[in-house]
């Protein structure tokens, strides 16, 4: 019988260094099988929206996402079963045409800034992580990233991220570190922290295959 894999939650403000802990988590694992599934795939579709309306659309807010299909796809994952994932177009604000597929794996990283936001997610991991990171850090990187990755403009960056993204980390984000098992604070730098989920992950890895 196959064992129910591992899922962990990482999540924390944008631009707080969710993406570099799961990494961090992934690289130290080469000989598992895991895998990192994003949040943020999973927003809605909104071709049926003009350019204009998908740009102002506020994807900081739980509506933005799709997570009943994000649910519906880990059960199948859990259940041995593969996947395809959506590919999220951010230039364009909406779904592209294309899907990954993904296999079913030993360890899956669940990451995005409201991956803790929902009970029912929630009830799918075995081990939650609130990544908590200064708000000037996280502005700084998300500039650079939105700048050179998505092909904002700065004046656009700004205005999102004082109009939406800071009162959204406030209302929706910030509120869920209380689920949280783990708070790294500083995110990737702080060693100490992911060497204990790393060891954690580890032990649960060798107590599923000594059974």
């Amino acid at each position: 019988m196959r064992k129910k894999p591992i899922i962990i939650g990482v999540t924390g403000g944008s631009g707080g260094g969710k993406t570099s802990v799961s990494r961090a988590i992934l690289s130290h694992f080469p000989d598992e099988n895991i895998a990192m599934i994003e949040h943020d795939s999973y927003y809605k579709d909104q071709s049926h929206l003009t350019f204009e309306e998908r740009v102002v659309t506020n994807y900081d807010h739980p509506l933005a996402f799709d997570t009943d299909l994000m649910i519906e796809h880990l059960n199948e994952l859990i259940a041995g079963r593969s996947v395809d994932i959506p590919v999220y177009d951010y230039t364009q604000h909406t779904r592209s045409s294309k899907t990954y597929r993904q296999e079913p794996q030993d360890v899956f990283i669940v990451e995005g800034i409201l991956v803790l936001e929902d009970k029912r997610l929630r009830d799918l991991m075995d081990i939650k992580v609130f990544v908590d990171t200064d708000d000037d850090i996280r502005i700084i990187r998300r500039i650079k990233r939105d700048m050179e990755e998505r092909g904002r403009s700065l004046d656009s960056i700004i205005e999102q991220y004082t109009s939406v993204v800071k009162p959204m980390y406030h209302q929706f984000i910030e509120p869920t570190k209380r689920y949280a098992d783990v708070v790294i604070p500083e995110g990737v730098s702080n060693v100490v922290a992911i060497d204990l989920i790393n060891t954690k992950v580890a032990s649960i890895l060798s107590a599923s295959t000594s059974d």
